[in-house]
């Protein structure tokens, strides 16, 4: 019961500070519509090739995770408004269900501003045990970093990001009816590009390596 009132008290401090620093960010509204009405963004857009802002989620056991935890795997990033509807629920579960169709060197990340608890809830009755699913409900950081959080909602907009090992954006998709599914094959095909691409590097580096290797055994 202690540590539920800590977490509670902790919760509820981060995010006063958090609507603070809301109030300075940039408001975008021309990006997303809730049933054809616009809504704000606040945060900083960003842009294919732009370096992947860092941001700070926690897990179902409130552990923190950043992007530093993901550091050098092909990542996709798949937000969501609230996994308690119906397509958040859709476009989690095909994500899930697509993990085990790709390379394994590949990341897939559910990020909501949904409670821990409420998600934690979520994969369990629905089998979610494929990709991680985050919590933003913590700092909003995820959201004011990517641009994603709908203002006097506290919710993320619908987006797909998939960023590269070398920490590039290659793949951008904020939904542009919160209502409606993302491409889920445009971001699928970056996904599997990149993670080709490195795996390419990888036996180029292996061949570079070993040719080198017999240059100096030749010249023992």
């Amino acid at each position: 019961m202690k540590k539920v009132l800590v977490t509670s008290l902790l919760f509820m401090s981060t995010l006063s500070l958090a609507y603070d620093i809301q109030k300075n960010l940039p408001v975008n509204y021309d990006i997303v519509k809730a049933n054809g009405k616009s809504v704000a963004l606040l945060g900083n857009q960003i842009e294919l090739g732009d370096t992947a802002p860092d941001f700070r989620v926690v897990n179902d056991k409130f552990s923190l995770k950043t992007k530093a935890d993901f550091a050098g795997k092909p990542l996709l990033i798949s937000t969501v408004p609230s996994l308690d509807t119906g397509v958040c629920s859709i476009q989690t579960k095909r994500f899930n269900d697509e993990v085990e169709n790709l390379p394994q060197d590949v990341v897939m990340l559910t990020i909501s501003a949904d409670l821990p608890f409420a998600q934690k809830r979520f994969c369990q009755a629905e089998k979610i045990d494929k990709l991680m699913t985050l919590s933003d409900s913590v700092w909003r950081d995820f959201g004011m970093n990517y641009g994603l959080l709908i203002k006097d909602m506290g919710l993320l907009a619908r987006a797909i990001f998939v960023i590269s090992p070398d920490d590039k954006i290659v793949y951008k998709e904020v939904v542009s009816e919160l209502s409606e599914q993302p491409n889920y094959d445009a971001a699928l095909e970056a996904l599997r590009s990149i993670s080709e691409q490195q795996m390419d590097d990888s036996e180029e580096s292996l061949a570079g390596v070993t040719e080198e290797q017999a240059k100096k055994s030749d010249n023992l």
